[in-house]
């Protein structure tokens, strides 16, 4: 037996019930046209349960870091941090704090795609309730995605209010490492979703990702010191962590970092793609888990 379309079995049904069914289609048009939207209001809704330790984090964190390094561990510093061999060094403060930036990005990502995620699909399965709206598996995913993107870039915007304030940004073009720090985040968090979507049961492997993946990627992913004073064969970890591109990108708008174009392209790419295939994989999972 074939599938009818809404439509068809709107035109089929009993003359009495057709003019019931049309409302009914016309009430689900506009979840079906804007459900993403809707995905996202229910998603600023659950943020303003925990709007004080948003606050506090975000207000709290860059006055902290900033002043801890900039003032404390900085002044331990008797030479500027040279940008790569050959350049022209900048104060330590100039040089970590587009890092601390990108970090905060991260850090917001993995706190909204990680648990969040299981409680939607496990333990509080509001998805599956969504999805028996007019709301496709897919919506639910770029909703989630809209709301994060919104809190990563207002938890950047912020951050880089007090990175003017302590003068750590002496490039007019500083303001774009607030979008360079929020891809930065997305490109990870997209990719942290796609891998907890997969999950049935957390058994601890979130939290394992916390410990043996977000920080070491912090570690080496040049944050604090040049990745070219690691080791050689510690490297490549920065090369392919999220961290180290959204960093270096961060550093040419927040001081001008001397490197050449095309690596700036690289890492804007690197960006890009891992954004990208993290948010398709998620969109198939969620049709797989909840179904189209």
């Amino acid at each position: 037996m074939s599938a009818e379309s809404p439509r068809q079995q709107a035109t089929d049904a009993p003359e009495a019930t057709r003019p019931e069914t049309a409302r009914a289609l016309a009430a689900g048009a506009r979840p079906r046209r804007l459900g993403a939207w809707y995905v996202a209001e229910h998603r600023f809704r659950v943020m303003r349960s925990y709007l004080q330790t948003m606050l506090a984090t975000g207000i709290g964190s860059p006055i902290i870091y900033l002043y801890g390094l900039g003032a404390g561990l900085a002044s331990l510093i008797d030479a500027p941090v040279a940008s790569q061999p050959g350049a022209e060094g900048v104060p330590y403060l100039v040089f970590v704090a587009p890092a601390l930036l990108a970090s905060a990005a991260i850090t917001v990502a993995t706190e909204e795609f990680s648990y969040p995620i299981m409680l939607g699909y496990k333990w509080n399965p509001t998805f599956t309730g969504m999805h028996a709206a007019p709301i496709r598996p897919g919506q639910i995913v770029d909703g989630i995605v809209i709301s994060v993107t919104a809190r990563i870039l207002a938890t950047s915007a912020v951050y880089y209010l007090f990175m003017l304030l302590f003068g750590a940004v002496p490039s007019p073009l500083g303001y774009l490492a607030v979008l360079a720090a929020t891809l930065g985040g997305l490109a990870f968090g997209h990719l942290l979703m796609a891998y907890v979507s997969t999950l049935e049961q957390d058994t601890g492997q979130i939290a394992l990702v916390m410990r043996f993946l977000v920080l070491p990627m912090t570690l080496f992913s040049g944050t604090f010191f040049p990745l070219s004073q690691l080791p050689w064969f510690l490297q490549p970890i920065g090369w392919v962590s999220p961290l180290w591109h959204a960093t270096e990108l961060s550093r040419v708008f927040a001081y001008g970092y001397p490197e050449p174009l095309w690596l700036t392209v690289v890492h804007v790419a690197v960006l890009v793609a891992m954004a990208a295939f993290g948010w398709i994989a998620s969109r198939r999972i969620a049709a797989r888990r909840l179904g189209r």
